[in-house]
């Protein structure tokens, strides 16, 4: 049977001891012992998101996360405005229009990442907006965001600042609480090497205020529910208990590690995966690329889905293609969670067979030497 290779942008690889964890007999959510591990949850993913705020967990994906955000923040006909260069920053102005908020959209073009002077602008412009909704890796164009200059911006105004941190959380560097963040979603599938199934929320001081006053309809995504349950180390809804108690693994190996670390570690392996793909005479897509992904254009004449479907089929080996308006134009390389060094060469390794089988032309081994003189110099 062909071995499979996971190296897309979410999900992202399990490996074995959070595998371990998932198939351990599952506990009643009411229990001390349950409350002591989702205690120790929450706690670590403060450590991660870098915040003293609460960190909500939430049984849903991220984009669970980001539609609480928006209702539970905003009231109806609220102005918001969306930071839009990719299919995530799209996301936010979807579901902020979907709830009925009224959504100043900044579009800028796709591989960019957004100028603060036209944030400014758009601020200026729009006195009366209540936050500003950006990402902190546009996963569809492999561009990291600077959000520490966005929340100079928004404390300055007394907006909030809410992010998608899903893909870039664990990898790209995000100091929650210092940057002024006011709420920040992740996910389990991309950095913290899980299945998908939890969604992650922080939330300020600012933003527990604005909690109280939204007006927006909501449920089980209802978070004065999810927050007054936090304080006593609860969920007002049934948990996914399985899924808690294998993070609580993955936060101890997190912590381990270090976060700073890890940064460091994955900050490493974006500047080698760049710079193979240069060495193949292969172009970037990011002018501000991120710590979590790697965007690389396809050579001319040679589409990205080809690229992405071959090295499916004949290696085992996924990697994600472009969407929307990069559909064929770029193949993307994850580089989160348990993605190391070693797959890294492996994936190189396959994708310069596929290059060769469809005509594309260049000296063999160059980007694994390239790679190796990163890791190991």
């Amino acid at each position: 049977m062909k071995r499979k290779y996971l190296m897309t942008p979410g999900p992202s690889p399990v490996p074995l001891f959070v595998r371990d964890a998932l198939s351990k007999e599952i506990l009643h959510h009411r229990t001390d012992e349950f409350r002591q591990i989702l205690k120790y949850v929450s706690e670590g993913l403060g450590y991660v998101f870098c915040t003293k705020n609460p960190v909500l967990t939430l049984a849903s994906s991220g984009t669970g996360a980001m539609e609480a955000a928006v209702s539970n923040l905003f009231s109806y006909r609220d102005k918001v405005i969306t930071i839009s260069g990719g299919k995530f920053g799209e996301r936010w102005s979807e579901i902020a229009k979907a709830l009925g908020l009224e959504v100043v959209e900044m579009k800028i073009e796709w591989g960019l990442a957004p100028s603060c002077e036209e944030i400014k602008k758009i601020l200026d412009d729009n006195k009366d907006a209540k936050g500003i909704l950006t990402t902190l890796c546009e996963t569809s164009t492999a561009s990291v965001y600077d959000i520490e200059a966005i929340g100079k911006l928004t404390r300055e105004r007394e907006i909030l600042l809410v992010v998608d941190a899903i893909s870039g959380l664990g990898q790209d560097k995000l100091l929650t609480d210092k940057w002024g963040v006011d709420a920040a979603v992740g996910g389990s599938q991309k950095g913290f090497m899980l299945t998908p199934g939890l969604g992650f929320i922080t939330l300020s001081k600012k933003a527990q205020s604005a909690v109280e006053d939204s007006k927006l309809a909501k449920y089980y995504f209802d978070l004065k529910k999810a927050l007054k349950s936090y304080d006593e180390s609860d969920t007002p809804f049934t948990p996914s208990v399985s899924l808690i108690v294998a993070l609580k693994e993955v936060l101890e190996h997190i912590k381990k590690e270090g976060i700073e670390n890890r940064w460091v570690r994955f900050g490493k392996m974006a500047v080698a995966t760049r710079e193979a793909a240069r060495a193949l005479g292969l172009k970037l897509f990011s002018r501000n690329p991120s710590a979590s992904v790697t965007a690389i254009m396809s050579p001319t004449g040679i589409k990205s889905s080809d690229i992405v479907k071959t090295l499916r089929k004949s290696y085992g080996l996924s990697i994600a293609g472009g969407q929307d308006e990069a559909k064929d134009k770029i193949f993307r390389i994850a580089h989160m969670g348990w993605i190391n060094e070693q797959d890294l060469i492996m994936c190189f390794s396959f994708l310069e067979q596929v290059l060769k089988k469809f005509g594309y032309k260049f000296k063999s081994g160059e980007s694994i030497s390239r790679l190796q003189e990163v890791f190991y110099d």
